[in-house]
């Protein structure tokens, strides 16, 4: 299929709309437009401040293809850089930890937290050297709900405008004031937007979820778009009268849900009663996906047999969702298939998600 500009064409009425074409799902130039146009342009999680907690406290790592460092400096602050020395491109700074400046690896560059070039070796003799034309390049590094995110756009709208009324929907669970329990990773075989797809809509649960659906109220499951996120939400189902199955949460109650934030492209907050979780959809090739997921409860309740029993519940999920997700990447190569139609009912999330999708993949 030849990709024009009406490939990316998603009609904003869902009743007249078509999903995007598979196309989109399985090629290599596609791909590496979306790094430059979609994830070198958004807010990407990049760590937790509980890695940079103190001045001096440091952490690398990758987005977008970029080596990236983010350090807590001796006043305090946040600041993220480019981990590549300004001299033949050198590593700055390895793994993480806590250090008093930056020492290239390969010629022994020395940076001052705030990315000031302290010492350049062997340079005397250069013609025009300045050390202010050779400090560490900065990224766009905010913070919020303990979380450390970076924009790799110089001009990105700020984090908070961009969440809109996220922070407010979240308020309810008490993220902040949990620590984490357990990282576990999931290389998936399949494009990181049919696990978007996959995880933007409940139309799935009684199918593929037995478990989960036997918590939720699937009759009463909400889909809300937002504009840069959705937000998914249900009641908890609790134990019925004369109903012997056994249940993770024995009540329900009116302010007793669960909800699923989705914010573009690619990050998730899972909040349960009990425990909230983080995933991040990292893609590696056009048909490989890192899924990243992190476990957060209150620390107090770290040792007790329910915290275990919350990944293991969520990992559960987790596996059915890869098995559908790698299913339908196989399919999506199929000669019959090109692209689909959605419920108006069940898949607003994923119509909005297309919608976002492909308006940034038509801009410039």
């Amino acid at each position: 299929m030849e990709i024009t500009a009406d490939t990316f064409r998603i009609e904003s009425n869902i009743e007249d709309a078509w999903t995007l074409p598979s196309v989109l799902y399985t090629d290599s130039t596609v791909f590496a437009a979306e790094q430059a146009k979609i994830f070198s342009r958004t807010w990407q999680v990049a760590g937790h401040c509980s890695q940079v907690a103190k001045p001096g406290d440091y952490f690398t790592t990758e987005v977008a293809g970029e080596p990236l460092v983010f350090v807590r400096g001796s006043d305090g602050k946040l600041r993220g850089f480019y981990n590549v020395c300004r001299h033949r491109a050198g590593p700055p700074a390895e793994g993480c930890g806590s250090r008093k400046l930056f020492r290239c690896a390969y010629h022994g560059w020395t940076y001052d937290l705030d990315g000031t070039l302290i010492n350049a070796t062997e340079i005397e003799g250069v013609n025009g050297f300045r050390p202010e034309d050779f400090a560490l390049a900065p990224v766009r590094t905010e913070e919020w709900s303990n979380l450390v995110f970076v924009n790799l756009d110089p001009q990105a709208t700020p984090l908070l405008q961009t969440l809109g009324e996220l922070p407010r929907q979240t308020g309810k669970f008490p993220f902040t004031k949990m620590t984490l329990f357990e990282r576990r990773t999931y290389d998936m075989k399949c494009n990181w937007k049919a696990y978007v797809d996959n995880y933007l809509e409940g139309y799935h649960l009684p199918s593929v979820h037995p478990g989960l659906n036997r918590e939720l109220d699937f009759n009463s499951y909400v889909v809300e778009p937002h504009s840069g996120y959705v937000r998914q939400f249900s009641p908890i189902r609790g134990t019925q009268p004369g109903d012997t199955t056994p249940r993770r949460y024995q009540e329900a109650r009116e302010d007793l849900t669960t909800d699923y934030f989705w914010v573009f492209p690619n990050w998730m907050l899972n909040c349960y009663p009990d425990n909230v979780s983080l995933n991040i959809v990292l893609p590696l090739e056009p048909e490989r996906t890192l899924a990243v997921f992190e476990w957060y409860l209150p620390e107090k309740e770290h040792t007790l047999p329910a915290a275990k029993a919350s990944v293991e519940f969520s990992d559960q999920i987790q596996i059915e969702d890869i098995g559908i997700c790698e299913a339908v990447q196989k399919n999506l190569r199929s000669r019959s298939y090109s692209r689909g139609r959605f419920s108006v009912k069940q898949e607003k999330g994923v119509h909005a998600f297309h919608r976002m999708y492909a308006d940034l993949m038509q801009r410039a």
